[in-house]
């Protein structure tokens, strides 16, 4: 394919996204009312496909360039970047979701639908891929144990425990309870974080990485413009956030689909591109690249996202569900306890991929019933 010698063109050809998605922006924006006329089943579902594809895409370009801040920063900041890029779309998007919506789950939903997405659906699919290719695969066992030495507290406190408090209950924590929360998870977050960047990197690396030629290249591009690609590509989906609620919701109670499925949705949005990096390195025998992506992204959205939705309800008052039915309170233990399993000896193999795999086909039943 021939260059054109025009710069400018050069950058539409690279970043056609950024075209199509303002474009629905806009249009989505100038036409506020675009369910009043109720378009039908099937416009409902058309209009649905058009949004999620241009905010897919979009997400798709902000991890894209997150990569190659990655990259060029090397491990563990590199993936760090990536996790905190993909994590940002979640908070944002909840946080517009619960401001101009009345669904107190969604933040419960959301959250949980990343954690069985990840631990299930990805993880199972990255340890298939890289079973089938390499049979066993190496990662950094320290690395993994602090990773899940934080979700499995976090997720528990996030989503069981708001089930069994006397002054909150019915699955809502009380103030007092939420602040504590909220500190708690912010606090342990930075912490790790410390840990991760400064006092003990080594934990997260992969033994024996160098970089290839390709990533030699990359670490020559710019950290300000990748960065400024990186916000501009994120703002459509901020934007748009609101109108796949009122899309979602509409398609979902026209059909009388399961309420979960909205939260699902979004966590599927969030993750795709996030969950094919971790695919495609797990392919290249890149086990631990997989893991701190996989693993970060859970940590970041419990961490992070369950103080951003408990800010928002107390400050507007708005209610917030946290706590999991008894079926799904059973799937998270056993979803966590299979994760300590899969990583407790620092080898993957493909039988553990089909594993995790089952896990996420009994969330998707489970959530039908």
């Amino acid at each position: 394919m021939t260059t054109h010698k025009n710069p400018f063109i050069n950058f539409l050809r690279k970043e056609w996204v950024l075209i199509s998605s303002y474009g629905t922006t806009a249009a989505f924006l100038i036409d506020k009312n675009f369910l009043d006329d109720d378009p039908g089943t099937i416009g409902g579902i058309l209009l649905f496909v058009w949004l999620f594809t241009a905010m897919l895409l979009a997400s798709f370009a902000v991890v894209r360039h997150a990569d190659v801040l990655a990259e060029k920063l090397k491990e563990p900041l590199g993936t760090l970047i990536l996790t905190l890029a993909v994590t940002s779309i979640e908070v944002l998007m909840i946080s517009s979701l619960m401001l101009h919506g009345n669904n107190p789950a969604l933040a419960r939903d959301t959250m949980f639908s990343v954690v069985m997405v990840v631990l299930g659906g990805l993880l199972g699919a990255a340890l298939l891929t890289g079973g089938i290719k390499f049979g066993e695969q190496n990662f950094n066992l320290k690395g993994v144990n602090s990773f899940l030495g934080l979700i499995l507290p976090l997720s528990i406190f996030s989503l069981v425990l708001p089930n069994f408090t006397r002054t909150g209950g019915d699955g809502m924590f009380s103030s007092l309870h939420a602040c504590w929360l909220m500190f708690l998870s912010l606090i342990i977050y930075a912490v790790f974080l410390a840990v991760q960047t400064r006092f003990h990197r080594e934990f997260f690396n992969e033994a024996g990485w160098s970089p290839s030629a390709s990533e030699e290249h990359e670490s020559k591009v710019s950290v300000g413009r990748e960065s400024l690609l990186l916000i501009v590509h994120l703002i459509p989906v901020i934007l748009l956030s609101k109108q796949l609620a009122h899309l979602l919701d509409y398609v979902v109670h026209r059909n009388n689909l399961p309420v979960d499925l909205v939260g699902f949705v979004v966590a599927i949005l969030i993750l795709a591109p996030e969950g094919l990096a971790a695919i495609q390195s797990a392919g290249r025998n890149h086990m631990q690249r997989s893991v701190n992506v996989l693993l970060g992204s859970v940590l970041a959205t419990i961490s992070l996202t369950v103080p951003a939705a408990l800010a928002i309800s107390l400050i507007y008052g708005k209610p917030l569900l946290l706590g999991l039915s008894p079926s799904y309170m059973l799937l998270l233990a056993v979803t966590l306890g299979s994760s300590i399993v899969t990583f407790g000896q620092g080898q993957t193999n493909i039988l553990q991929g089909f594993v995790h795999l089952l896990l996420f086909a009994a969330y998707i039943v489970l959530m039908f019933d």
